[in-house]
């Protein structure tokens, strides 16, 4: 049986574990509100970008003259996957499951007898994914420098990515992220980006109307297509902050919820044994008096 001793130490730990994860979870719920609001702001400007690529992509698709960026270079042989995790834990399952879904997807692949490419943005997503993927891992992009993101941030990966498939060194393209839903919600997200893919509902939208473009359509795109990237990967980037705050914040508050259990629990243990202690000396006591 632990002393009493032990046992107040235990419970001093605690209560001092359970302060920095209340001091975390109000933090957390302070960046929170900023890294939403820059989250869903930047929502209707990436599908607005997708509904306008749509309807320029339409004139031009299935043309000899189309851009590799829209169309491909018609191989499917190498994936790079691009992985945006969080600098930091403590947030819950919020980099774990990112991390789940691209190795999920590099082992399909990797059965498929495809070549896998990985590029980590994020400490975490990295220290995931190099225990089985060391050899796919290309290059790693550390952010921990960065105090506020913002769209310079984003473009450079961009720009990586592009200069990439330019030089034939891949085929495909996919970003993981996770979309903010909610505190308590985060879906871990894979987006193709190149070639780019057009959702259904964008094409709709883009067929309905029919636009004369000057300059052209193939002029256009290879101008917008790189920015749809670079609007993509700052989207990933944005949802994915809003989405680790809103993790850390639900993960602290399951934490210091948790501390407070264990703190009754512990408080309840040394109440008893204190009593225990006390019955048992005064029995001492009372049997050494009626002894004499």
């Amino acid at each position: 049986m632990a002393s009493l001793k032990d046992l107040r130490n235990r419970i001093a730990s605690v209560k001092a574990t359970q302060k920095i994860t209340k001091a975390m979870q109000m933090v957390a719920a302070a960046k929170l509100r900023r890294a939403q609001t820059a989250a869903e702001a930047a929502r209707p400007f990436a599908e607005r970008m997708s509904a306008v690529l749509a309807n320029v992509a339409a004139g031009v698709a299935g043309s000899p003259g189309a851009p590799a960026l829209l169309a491909g270079n018609g191989r499917s042989d190498v994936h790079l996957l691009v992985v945006f995790t969080a600098e930091r834990g403590l947030c819950g399952a919020f980099n774990s499951s990112i991390a789940r879904l691209a190795r999920d997807r590099a082992n399909l692949l990797l059965s498929q007898g495809k070549t896998v490419k990985i590029i980590c943005v994020g400490k975490k997503g990295y220290d995931l994914l190099r225990r089985q993927f060391a050899k796919q891992i290309i290059d790693f992009i550390d952010l921990r420098a960065v105090r506020t993101l913002g769209f310079g941030t984003a473009d450079p990966i961009a720009r990586k990515i592009i200069t990439m498939f330019e030089a034939g060194e891949f085929d495909v393209a996919t970003i993981f992220f996770s979309r903010f839903r909610s505190v308590i919600a985060q879906i871990p997200t894979a987006q193709q980006v190149i070639p780019a893919e057009i959702p259904a509902q964008a094409a709709a939208t883009g067929a309905q109307a029919a636009y004369d473009y000057e300059p052209g359509e193939e002029e256009i795109l290879a101008s917008l297509l790189p920015r749809n990237i670079a609007v993509q990967v700052f989207r990933a980037l944005l949802e994915n902050a809003a989405s680790e705050q809103g993790a850390r914040m639900s993960a602290m508050d399951s934490a210091t919820r948790n501390a407070g259990e264990m703190i009754k629990k512990q408080t309840m243990t040394y109440n008893r044994t204190r009593q225990a202690m006390i019955t048992k000396e005064l029995i001492e006591i009372i049997s050494g008096a009626e002894a004499l």
